[in-house]
């Protein structure tokens, strides 16, 4: 990967990934997650979509990308520990397979740039639509309950911390918001803002930077760092939530603290813990909890290594969550204990070594992955990663899984239940 600094705010990184015929570039400007502005940002990436002084409305933007061969263009928010995201994606052609030898990733930074620095989509019609769009997602959300049972568990587990936040916002903070709070606000964060661009796929990155100063050599910047995340702590006793809604599958969720930053040396053993524990089709949680147990229709569990928090999610009926509430704690005493057969620790480190792997394929988790590396200071490249993988063992695993303390049990069952 090669990286160019283009101002005290904007980094601009080059992956090359000539295999594919395509060139994705991402933008990603960092905020703080907080109250205060976590629905103007959640808001923002849809209102900039629409237009801006190249492509004035969502009909000329359509035209443009139509005139690159169907380039693509997306937008999102993204939260990773305590940094919510605005994230704006373009999509093309590589400049190799134009049919006329069109620079395309030339044009498609042109559009990128002028969305990102130059909107005009501040309007009434244009704010009020996507107002609306983003109470949907927000409700949205909420229908998704298995999703919603983890948002819940984090919400109860890190109350009063910025990690409890939806990133989606709130139904009343996105309904506050006005066309002139929402254009002084973009006005504000996008030269306080560490700003970084991803381009994966093949083109010519001193041509693309060249492209970026010229837009943005005659903004003031001022310095901005990415925000960064406090390991979650606790406070020792076990937190236990439950809500009721009409369900007729209860849905658990666990959080669990464990203590390892991402950058630790143990981060690494974790991963291989969590795989071994409920990370794929090979896991104890899976195996037991769900196959051998049927005490469940799903289990799983991932890790926010942001935040060192491990969540367990499992879908129940309502009469087995004691029972699946204690297999789920059996099961993690297992690999406390270190009892893990070979079997399943050689399939934990190969399914996250094939998960790695697929990011080679894919321009947008490679955009992720390495974004990730960055935010936690590790830098690994996949195949550094993969090799500290390799060489974790048994014993490092049943180390690393004594850190995992259980912190907040949330559980959503069905009205009738209450």
């Amino acid at each position: 990967m090669e990286s160019l600094k283009i101002n005290s705010n904007i980094n601009l990184y080059y992956i090359p990934m000539t295999k594919l015929k395509t060139t994705t570039i991402g933008v990603y400007i960092h905020r703080n997650l907080c109250k205060e502005e976590v629905s103007k940002n959640a808001l923002l990436p849809y209102v900039l979509k629409r237009g801006c002084k190249l492509c004035p409305d969502s009909e000329a933007v359509a035209k443009y990308l139509e005139n690159l061969y169907g380039a693509s263009f997306g937008a999102s928010v993204i939260k990773m520990g305590d940094d919510q995201i605005i994230y704006l994606g373009f999509e093309s052609i590589s400049d190799k397979y134009a049919p006329e030898g069109e620079k395309l990733s030339e044009d498609i930074t042109k559009l990128m740039m002028s969305v990102t620095f130059e909107p005009v989509s501040f309007t009434d019609e244009v704010v009020g639509q996507e107002k609306k769009n983003a109470v949907d997602r927000i409700m949205a959300e909420i229908n998704d309950k298995r999703q919603y049972a983890m948002l819940r568990c984090g919400q109860e587990m890190c109350k009063g911390e910025s990690f409890a936040l939806s990133v989606l916002g709130t139904k009343e903070g996105v309904e506050d918001i006005t066309v002139q709070s929402l254009k002084a606000h973009y006005e504000n964060i996008i030269t306080s803002s560490a700003i970084d661009i991803y381009v994966c796929g093949d083109a010519d990155i001193n041509a693309l930077a060249d492209e970026i100063k010229q837009y943005t050599d005659k903004i003031a910047f001022k310095e901005a760092k990415i925000p960064q995340s406090e390991i979650f702590a606790g406070k020792g006793e076990v937190k236990r939530v439950t809500d009721h809604m009409d369900v007729v599958q209860g849905k658990l969720s666990m959080g669990f603290r464990t203590g390892i930053k991402a950058d630790s040396a143990d981060f690494v053993p974790l991963m291989v813990m969590n795989s071994v524990y409920g990370g794929g089709a090979h896991s104890k949680l899976f195996n037991n909890v769900r196959e051998k147990l049927s005490l469940c229709y799903y289990a799983s569990s991932n890790i926010v290594k942001n935040k060192g928090i491990m969540f367990v999610n499992a879908g129940i009926e309502f009469e087995n969550f004691q029972k699946a509430y204690d297999e789920i704690l059996v099961q993690l005493d297992a690999v406390k204990n270190g009892e893990i057969s070979e079997l399943e620790f050689t399939s934990s480190i190969r399914a996250l070594e094939n998960d790695l792997e697929s990011y080679k394929d894919n321009q947008r988790m490679m955009q992720i992955y390495c974004l990730g590396q960055k935010i936690t200071g590790t830098n690994y490249s996949i195949d550094e990663l993969k090799e500290k993988i390799s060489r974790v063992t048994i014993d490092d695993v049943k180390r690393v899984a004594k850190n995992v303390e259980l912190d907040t049990v949330y559980f959503l069952a069905g009205k009738e239940e209450a």
